[in-house]
């Protein structure tokens, strides 16, 4: 009867001990990105780790780290490829050196307007069709997040589509965004973004296009005088992991993790426009001039830019270009 005690006690001791170490952190992805911890992209990132985490009962931890303590984003970047990081959340824009394909989200006026319009676009057919062309670039990528959009400002007048003829405005370096300029008969000047506020200031360049949320961080709006809200560029943030980690996790860790960035897409894209609504405040109180485009401009812009910067990202991206402009063509048509 004693040991027939102290065999059931034993086989309860190792019961316990097997399920304590089930739950026990068995993964850790070090995700990196640039920005601040008070901004939308890092908020959300620490919502995603803490239901990942208690959504596997601790056996997934994603660490995340914020303001570049990883490295800029091409070092994040080759980071994932290499192994060195498990994961990296970058803005579209700086993804395009490793992988022309992404830069069609550069075309103005890409992504809808319409909010459910822009989500079903992202999870669809184009969406998924996008991503896949991370596959052979030594990277996972698990899904579009939304950043914002992007708005115009200029030292000088941007009553209409044509005041901006002959005015200079700074792009990033971006085929498709010089044509964009192009065709509404302005010059694009390629500069880097830390020169952006001294070359606005000593009329290097007229004008520039960020989110509102950037001009007001970065203070372009005192060197400013006017700006036009337009959302006519669209800022993506595309969700990238090592593919050797990702294939280390089993199926269900892969789906909650997947699930987790999908579920907190409505409270980041509302933590989002309340910044930005908060920036926008922050430019009128400092006396720059906004004016707000209208739907039939927007129209018109769309219009204008379009065929030129499609053309301009064919001409960079190919064969894969052209398939991803046809799948777009055929969401959108639906």
């Amino acid at each position: 009867m004693v040991m027939t005690r102290i065999a059931g006690a034993a086989l309860a001791l190792a019961l316990s001990f097997a399920s304590g170490t089930a739950s026990a952190q068995e993964f850790v992805a070090k995700i990196g990105h640039l920005e601040s911890t008070a901004q939308s992209r890092h908020v959300h990132l620490e919502k995603v780790a803490e239901l990942v985490k208690e959504r596997t009962e601790g056996a997934v931890e994603l660490q995340i780290f914020p303001q570049g303590q990883l490295g800029n984003q091409r070092q994040m970047n080759e980071g994932v490829q290499l192994g060195t990081i498990e994961g990296t959340v970058a803005p579209a824009a700086f993804l395009g050196g490793f992988n022309p394909a992404v830069s069609i989200l550069d075309i103005p006026y890409l992504i809808p307007e319409d909010a459910a319009e822009a989500q079903a676009l992202r999870e669809g057919p184009f969406g998924q069709a996008l991503l896949d062309t991370f596959a052979d670039k030594g990277m996972v990528a698990l899904m579009l997040w939304p950043n914002g959009k992007k708005q115009f400002t200029s030292n000088k007048p941007l009553d209409n589509l044509a005041a901006f003829a002959d005015q200079k405005f700074r792009v990033m370096d971006s085929s498709i965004l010089i044509e964009q300029f192009n065709a509404l008969g302005a010059s694009a000047i390629a500069l880097p973004f830390g020169e952006l506020y001294t070359s606005l200031q000593t009329g290097v360049v007229d004008g520039e296009e960020n989110p509102l949320d950037t001009i007001k961080n970065m203070k372009f709006y005192e060197v400013q005088e006017n700006l036009v809200i337009s959302d006519h560029g669209a800022m993506e943030d595309v969700v990238l992991f090592n593919p050797m980690f990702w294939e280390s996790l089993p199926a269900e860790y892969q789906d909650v993790i997947k699930g987790a960035f999908a579920e907190v897409i409505p409270d980041l894209t509302a933590h989002k426009a309340a910044a930005v609504e908060e920036a926008l405040q922050v430019i009128k109180d400092s006396g720059t001039n906004v004016r707000v485009a209208s739907p039939e401009e927007r129209a018109e812009l769309r219009e204008l830019t379009w065929g030129p910067a499609s053309e301009a990202y064919v001409a960079m991206a190919g064969e894969t270009g052209k398939a991803l402009l046809d799948a777009y063509e055929t969401a959108t048509a639906k």
